[in-house]
């Protein structure tokens, strides 16, 4: 989804780092064969992320929502050294091209993929994370959140993404179920006194929480 104006986007992405081959080559395939393909990240929000993870440096990352592997492969490109990226994704038909799409990418070591829902899957996860990018069912945002932020270290970020809903969240007449949840998660996430926070409007609105205590 796409929240500002293309123009303006399409000026920063040229002024952004390149899209590196493999995530070219998904990107492509994933606009031709996947069903909703705005859901991909793309190219200025995937360097976006890489970026971020690049700067902290996570020894583990958890993703909530797969998709065809594109934001996974980003966030990967900034782990530490032995360091691991789990991904989850509900979606089991989407297995054979996510993990050949990792592949591609040479990521096949660093990235976990669990086939799942979320919910079940994340409360059996032992390990501790530094960083977490939530792109699931809106629905399900505050639960997420809720239930990664105690396996969050101190400084770590929770990246959530699609929080401006194509600016539906602004519009006062907007009042369908999704639209109101995700109100509902901005809020809970401005009023959680255990982070630092920005709401940056970058496509569809990428929430970043750091963990402060």
């Amino acid at each position: 989804m796409e929240f500002i104006n293309q123009e303006i986007e399409e000026y920063c992405t040229l002024h952004s780092s390149l899209e590196p081959e493999a995530l070219k080559v998904i990107n492509r395939d994933t606009q031709a064969n996947i069903l909703k393909p705005r859901m991909l990240s793309g190219h200025l929000q995937g360097r976006l992320l890489s970026m971020l993870s690049n700067i902290l440096q996570p020894k583990n990352i958890l993703e909530i929502g797969t998709y065809t592997g594109y934001s996974a492969i980003c966030l990967a490109e900034g782990l530490a050294k032995n360091g691991k990226l789990v991904t989850i994704e509900a979606d089991e038909e989407l297995e054979t091209r996510i993990l050949k799409n990792i592949e591609l990418a040479e990521m096949s070591k660093k990235i976990e993929l669990k086939i799942g829902n979320a919910l079940d899957v994340i409360p059996t996860l032992t390990q501790k994370f530094d960083l977490v990018f939530i792109d699931a069912d809106k629905l399900n945002y505050i639960k997420y959140y809720d239930l990664v932020i105690e396996k969050l270290n101190l400084g770590g970020l929770i990246i959530s993404d699609n929080v401006l809903w194509d600016g539906k969240v602004v519009e006062e007449n907007k009042k369908d179920k999704t639209t109101e949840l995700l109100r509902q998660f901005n809020n809970h996430l401005l009023n959680d006194n255990r982070t630092q926070k920005v709401l940056l409007p970058i496509r569809d609105g990428l929430f970043v929480s750091r963990k402060t205590k």
